[in-house]
């Protein structure tokens, strides 16, 4: 929290909930005259101050304040016509429009059909406290690669000053314990899901950023922190989740393309080449209309010479849990596919930070029958914001 001459400025999404806890509900004579008694017990007055009779560069310096509470959200209520003096009121819907806390862990099983928090784990292993160099509401999305001896994890972290998500990275030397680096990749608009792979010895990005309408290749110009955009692979659809493999010889993709955000969508496309004409195929969208496994929820796995995809279960809300597709028939020309008995792998959990549920898998395989896993879930924050 920084503290102006004249007010106190939220700078992180936990200073905006330390203001609301801090601040009482306001009483009936409390109300400004736009709020109505009934919207009241969403709202509360965190701060006031007045630059009457104080010389011009206070009063410019005053009304500086006003604008950056006014650029995190807060309510700048004038007390008066005739003077400077204001009252200061948090919206909590507005200031809180994301309700789920994400966070990240790491699971580890025989298979990555069987996966538990390995014992002794700390999970969460990242969350939006771990961020030093922006705001973060939360961390998700997280993807794994091992170069050198080092892990490296990429995810989302939703920048609460800008209101979009950014690239984070944070490395590990044993996969259980990570260091927090820096955002690595962030754009004018919103990215997410990091599906980070390697190719003939480059590295490897495709973000999602459906809010323009594209799927876009990065290649690393100098890993694991320089990314430069290659290529628009795809145009014309809101790509959600975009999920690439190689497999038979050609690239696949899949993508949840609900232009209502409905998250029962899927479509496929392929080509001949990662950076070649991009088709879509005959039968997409494969899903319409199914919200319980449309969204993809992780990396495309080959094991055992079998293809798993992996989905968010968004029926009953988004990200409840994670299901897998066993992949029985994909060719140019025809795909099929069944959920496995397993499904689903992933959901909420008795352990606080994954209580609400869980949408994302990205598993390695250490051994035979050793996997690492990198998971998220969330929490819902309750009325008093903590």
């Amino acid at each position: 929290m920084k503290q102006g001459r004249y007010f106190r400025i939220p700078e992180t999404p936990e200073d905006v909930e330390r203001l609301w806890n801090e601040s009482p509900p306001l009483s009936a004579d409390e109300l400004p005259s736009w709020l109505e008694g009934d919207y009241a017990t969403g709202y509360r007055c965190v701060g006031q101050a007045s630059c009457t009779g104080i010389a011009e560069y206070g009063a410019r310096d005053y009304c500086a304040e006003l604008d950056q509470l006014e650029a995190v959200g807060l309510i700048a209520d004038p007390a008066s016509r005739e003077v400077l003096a204001h009252r200061i009121f948090l919206d909590r819907n507005r200031n809180d429009k994301y309700d789920a806390l994400w966070a990240i862990g790491i699971y580890t099983g025989g298979s990555p059909l069987e996966l538990r928090p390995p014992p002794g784990a700390r999970n969460p292993v990242l969350t939006r406290s771990d961020v030093t160099d922006v705001p973060a509401v939360f961390v998700a999305d997280p993807f794994l690669l091992r170069t050198s001896g080092l892990w490296h994890m990429f995810f989302e972290v939703l920048n609460w000053r800008s209101d979009k998500g950014e690239i984070g990275l944070a490395t590990s030397s044993d996969g259980y314990n990570w260091s927090y680096r820096q955002i690595v990749l962030a754009e004018p608009f919103h990215l997410s899901y990091p599906y980070v792979f390697e190719w003939n010895a480059e590295y490897y990005l495709i973000p999602e950023c459906g809010t323009t309408g594209s799927v876009r290749l990065y290649r690393a110009t100098q890993f694991p922190a320089e990314w430069t955009l290659v290529q628009v692979l795809l145009t014309g659809k809101t790509f959600f989740d975009p999920s690439i493999f190689y497999f038979q010889g050609r690239w696949w993709l899949f993508a949840e393309t609900s232009p209502e955000g409905k998250h029962n969508q899927l479509r496929l496309f392929f080509s001949e080449s990662l950076t070649g004409l991009w088709k879509e195929h005959p039968s997409s969208p494969l899903l319409q209309g199914n919200a319980r496994a449309a969204r993809p929820a992780g990396r495309v796995l080959i094991v055992g010479g079998k293809l798993l995809r992996f989905a968010q279960d968004c029926h009953a809300a988004y990200g409840t849990c994670v299901r897998v597709m066993e992949v029985t028939d994909l060719t140019p020309d025809s795909y099929d596919e069944r959920e496995l008995a397993e499904s689903p792998i992933l959901g909420p959990d008795i352990e606080p930070w994954n209580s609400g549920g869980m949408h994302h898998i990205d598993a390695y395989s250490l051994a035979h029958d050793r996997w690492i896993a990198a998971v998220d879930g969330w929490t819902k924050r309750n009325t008093d914001w903590r």
